[in-house]
């Protein structure tokens, strides 16, 4: 598939704010056999006094912005052609979930997609015991870790609704799990965690899905969404394989990858901090347009 993506992002603050440093990660990427961008451009109202690009240690191209005038708006847009292209669907040659460690064990890259750095607490999400006895039906089950990866993304989509209003982007997965509601972002942290307590490297992916009208309805522009789902590492041979939970499915040609990390604050479309008071209002819009 063919897209031309949009994306804007608009902040508009209670009092100027007096200087601003950001760091953006919202284009996507390009990833061997799965997807390429073509071509891709950033815009930054008002225009950034200084602004460079550099590679995070998940190799992500990055962006920072210093905004040193005082403003009273933020506004941030992105545009991109970018190519996906259908992935064969995986036979499952992951071990067993008590064989697994051995192949972690023989893993001796640190690299950014070493099981490694996937497997014990991150920033966000810290070992939680709630969570952790939710997912222990598995530990005994004689299934791959494959066939787990899947179980436990049917039943975080069966267990949990989606509500955009239940929960902001600072919830807790402790807090959303309690709550058996929220977004992608939380669908994604209980997940992640819940492998991780198994034994399984999980990862956090961000990026933006293509969303169909129901039949008969006309596509509304604007309407499309950044998304976040769950990378899975599942052994030698068969590798990270991509799972999204809000929607129970595996992530294919409507998914486009953004960035991969260990969960959100890794690769947070927008971070940084800057020198104000009061509250600020946001908007995001996102299109996702195939063309062929």
């Amino acid at each position: 598939m063919l897209y031309d993506l949009s994306l804007h992002m608009g902040y508009t603050y209670d009092a100027p704010a007096s200087g601003a440093r950001h760091i953006l990660r919202i284009l996507p990427l390009s990833l061997t056999n799965r997807q390429r961008l073509v071509a891709g451009s950033l815009k930054v109202t008002p225009n950034p006094d200084e602004q460079s690009n550099f590679t995070d240690f998940f190799q992500h191209p990055a962006t920072s912005i210093l905004v040193r005038n005082p403003h009273e708006k933020l506004d941030i847009r992105m545009q991109a052609r970018v190519q996906v292209e259908s992935q064969p669907i995986a036979a499952d040659f992951s071990p067993l979930l008590g064989e697994l460690p051995d192949e972690i064990n023989s893993c001796w890259s640190i690299d950014p997609s070493s099981p490694h750095h996937f497997l014990g607490s991150s920033p966000r999400l810290p070992e939680t015991s709630e969570i952790a006895e939710y997912s222990k039906q598995w530990k005994t089950a004689k299934l791959t870790t494959m066939q787990i990866a899947h179980a436990v993304c049917a039943r975080i989509h069966k267990d949990f609704v989606y509500d955009a209003k239940a929960t902001t982007v600072d919830t807790t997965p402790k807090e959303a799990f309690r709550l058996k509601r929220g977004v992608c972002q939380d669908f994604s942290h209980v997940m992640i965690i819940a492998l991780r307590s198994l034994g399984i490297p999980a990862g956090y992916v961000s990026g933006f899905l293509r969303t169909i009208p129901p039949p008969g309805k006309e596509r509304l522009e604007g309407a499309d969404a950044m998304h976040a789902w769950v990378r899975v590492w599942c052994g030698e041979t068969a590798g990270w394989i991509e799972l999204d939970p809000t929607n129970n499915i595996p992530a294919g040609t409507d998914h486009i990858v953004v960035a991969y990390g260990r969960d959100y604050s890794d690769v947070a479309p927008v971070i940084g901090v800057l020198k104000g008071y009061g509250n600020q209002k946001t908007a995001q819009a996102v299109d996702v347009i195939p063309l062929i």
